[in-house]
């Protein structure tokens, strides 16, 4: 039986400088990002379209979504199977197209995950549990484009 799961945020602009969207130029691309009982996020859009650089994009938010899916499967499957991993750090990487008009997606995503293990006896198994996690990941399941994994996996005191 399946189960259905229900999420909500409150996307909310601020970026009104007095005239609305009179015009392009016109206003800020500033809003939040809310979910009941968790950190407001200060988001605007990419400064490639106006945006404010020190503040969260939707591309960044949806690369580091996919990064984070990947990553807590990938975490649940090593514990599951006997694999201990110490750390975990992606420095994943997306391209997006944009096309002529401006409508755009992203055809590709790299995540680049480097881990250690506690054991060289997991080291194999580590770098498979990439693939199922990858088959389980909500977000990757989500998407119509390539995701590549490089994990480089070492192991503990090498």
């Amino acid at each position: 039986m399946s189960k259905k799961h229900n999420y909500t945020a409150v996307i909310k602009w601020i970026g009104n400088k007095g005239n609305g969207t009179t015009d392009y130029k016109s206003y800020e691309r500033s809003h939040s990002i809310s979910v009941k009982n968790k950190t407001t996020i200060m988001a605007s859009s990419d400064p490639a379209f106006r945006g404010d650089k020190e503040k969260h994009n939707p591309e960044d938010l949806f690369l580091s979504s996919l990064a984070s899916c990947h990553m807590l499967w990938y975490l649940h499957f090593c514990a599951t199977a006997g694999v201990v991993v110490l750390d975990y750090v992606d420095e994943a990487t997306g391209i997006m197209e944009e096309e002529v008009g401006g409508k755009g997606k992203f055809t590709l995503v790299t995540l680049n995950p480097k881990i250690v293990v506690a054991d060289l006896s997991m080291k194999e198994k580590a770098i498979k549990l990439h693939h199922k996690a990858n088959e389980y990941c909500f977000i990757a399941n989500s998407c119509n484009f390539s995701i590549l994994h490089k994990p480089v996996i070492t192991v503990l005191g090498e």
